[in-house]
């Protein structure tokens, strides 16, 4: 399967995207914790601010694109998520990880930007293919994969969202939590009730595929 997990077309909010080689040795360590990062960003580092760009830019068009399932609108959703990072990065205090708190953005920015085009276009946007994570992998049932397909497109967005967040994407429920401002409870019912509606539309296929 092809990698999906392209950066989006314009790679840097403010257009700061900076080479390999201009980045600083001395702060090109691993070592270097996000919040290190954030406060040289507070202080006008551009570098910082494209390493922790670049730190968590993948994880959040995955998502983007799993939930979209258009590259197009992916890596829309993922420029729009990280120029409203940086725009709130003096609000973020630390009460949960960088990444938790990155996510909650791009969750809010994928749910909103998927509403408004349903409006326009008055349909639900789906992909051209089924994420690798659960396509089946028997060939010659073509017709399980377009059901699978539809079948998570019209989940309610709560189930679709923890669904692919943590069934294709592998989120923890405690980082869904955090993510989209629920209980882990929470998350582990909306799960449940997704995989029992996948299966319920999916009956037919018993054997084939089960979630």
């Amino acid at each position: 399967a092809a990698d999906r997990r392209l950066r989006p077309t314009q790679p840097f909010p403010g257009s700061r995207c900076l080479p390999c080689e201009h980045r600083s040795p001395a702060r090109d360590s691993h070592l270097v914790t996000d919040a290190q990062l954030i406060a040289d960003i507070l202080r006008g580092d551009a570098i910082a601010e494209r390493r922790l760009y670049d730190a968590h830019v993948d994880r959040v068009y995955r998502l983007a694109w799993r939930m979209a399932g258009d590259e197009t609108l992916a890596r829309d959703f993922t420029q729009d998520t990280f120029i409203r990072a940086f725009d709130k990065l003096a609000d973020f205090r630390g009460d949960s990880s960088f990444a938790t708190w990155l996510h909650s953005i791009a969750t809010s920015v994928i749910l909103n930007g998927l509403k408004k085009v349903r409006r326009i276009h008055g349909r639900e946007i789906g992909g051209d293919e089924v994420p690798d994570a659960i396509i089946p992998t028997r060939e010659a049932e073509p017709d399980l994969k377009i059901r699978l397909r539809r079948a998570i497109d019209g989940l309610p967005d709560g189930y679709r969202t923890v669904f692919v967040m943590h069934d294709v994407e592998g989120y923890t429920h405690e980082e869904i939590a955090g993510a989209l401002g629920i209980q882990p409870g929470t998350s582990k019912a909306q799960l449940h009730r997704a995989r029992a509606r996948l299966r319920e539309e999916l009956a037919d296929f018993a054997g084939e595929w089960a979630v």
